[in-house]
């Protein structure tokens, strides 16, 4: 109904304008110049008259002549300029734009739908996430690719599977499964070979174990993230915040669950944090572009953080630097991680990594301010604040 109340105040404006247009400057209305005509010739009559120069008789009888053609054209300027022909110019106005209006939205609009704000279209895009298919459901989709062009690595692999049958808890042959099968191609395997990788490591698992196995599960359903894997990359970050991989494919995931604007920030913080030949950058260099359109926030790829860090090149270099050099070039890297995290901020585990780095470099103090501020940035996240106490731990601070 508000809908409807709206468009017909719109509409009625712009017939206004449209109306109020048309009458200011339409021409004369027919008659207007005769009016104007027989008036000058009753003032001529009267003249004549009073000079002597017309008889009585004649003058009162071109006066009426003159007269009555002079109420006849002022009837006609009446008719073209009254009331009434301002209606009927609002209604030939009128009547084709209503017309064509409810023609064109019947055709293209969505008469009766409901109103669809954001909270509500969010939560629905959360519910249809949490009920999307399952791995298995996606992997039953996907065609496997299994290289058979080497026997003897697929007659290994196939003993590799009887041996690891009676033998559960062989951590070393369920690691030596997963490279085997996944260099195989046979992701299915490998996936569930990790995951008996990370049961039987359980506590000791690390963030890189849950993200190997999100990614290979990722790999056996064609790309798609289940809710298995999104399970996997959760963990990984809950245990390892850093973990790049991990919230590579968290940000994949919203980005094909119909929330392009948590991708979009995931993967602006996370190329922000990665080293320039990190391997995830490839992959969200072809996408971000997009995303951000979808998120509402067009950006394009040099308007991104830049990311930061040594490359792999820099660290080979480094191994050949005197101890010196080697200490100036990791204080610079550390002065440049400063100064973007006071002037742009950053996540958690940027702050935790300065704290750590200035610990390492035996500056206390400076780690020490960094604590102080951070704990007041993040006051509100315990998950943060317990971050942070680890790193401040690891710097050597009393606290």
């Amino acid at each position: 109904m508000i809908f409807w109340i709206v468009a017909a105040l719109i509409l009625a404006v712009c017939i206004t304008a449209i109306t109020a247009a048309l009458l200011r400057d339409r021409p004369a209305a027919p008659g207007a110049p005769d009016v104007e005509i027989y008036r000058d010739q009753l003032a001529e009559l009267e003249r004549d008259a009073a000079r002597g120069t017309l008889a009585p008789e004649e003058a009162e009888a071109a006066r009426a002549e003159v007269a009555r053609r002079l109420l006849a054209a002022d009837r006609r300027q009446a008719a073209a300029t009254g009331p009434g022909a301002r209606w009927l110019g609002i209604g030939l106005v009128a009547v084709p734009v209503v017309a064509v209006s409810l023609a064109t939205y019947l055709a293209i609009g969505a008469p009766g739908y409901g109103d669809m704000p954001l909270a509500g279209r969010i939560e629905r895009i959360d519910t249809a996430r949490r009920a999307r298919p399952s791995q298995e459901t996606a992997e039953v989709a996907v065609p496997e690719q299994i290289d058979t062009s080497r026997p003897e690595i697929t007659e290994m692999a196939g003993q590799l599977r009887e041996v690891l049958a009676g033998r559960p808890d062989d951590l070393r042959g369920w690691e030596l499964a997963v490279t085997t099968f996944s260099g195989l191609g046979d992701m299915r395997a490998a996936w569930r070979a990790q995951d008996r990788v990370v049961a039987i490591r359980d506590d000791d698992a690390t963030g890189e174990d849950f993200a190997v196995l999100g990614e290979l599960m990722v790999i056996a359903a064609g790309g798609y993230v289940s809710p298995e894997a999104e399970r996997a990359f959760s963990e990984a970050v809950r245990r390892d915040p850093e973990n790049g991989l991990a919230r590579y494919y968290a940000g994949l995931m919203y980005a094909q669950g119909g929330r392009p604007d948590l991708a979009f920030r995931l993967w602006q913080r996370l190329v922000a944090d990665s080293a320039p030949d990190d391997p995830w950058l490839e992959p969200i260099y072809a996408q971000i572009e997009e995303v951000s359109v979808r998120a509402g926030d067009p950006t394009a790829l040099d308007e991104l953080p830049q990311p930061s860090g040594p490359t792999g090149a820099d660290i080979a270099a480094s191994a050949a630097m005197t101890p010196e050099d080697r200490v100036a070039m990791i204080g610079g890297m550390v002065e440049g991680l400063a100064t973007r995290l006071a002037t742009e901020g950053g996540s958690p585990a940027d702050w935790a990594r300065l704290i750590t780095s200035f610990g390492v470099l035996g500056r206390t103090d400076d780690a020490a301010a960094v604590y102080a501020e951070a704990k007041s940035v993040f006051a509100e996240s315990p998950d943060a604040l317990d971050l942070l106490a680890q790193a401040a731990d690891d710097a050597g601070l009393a606290r």
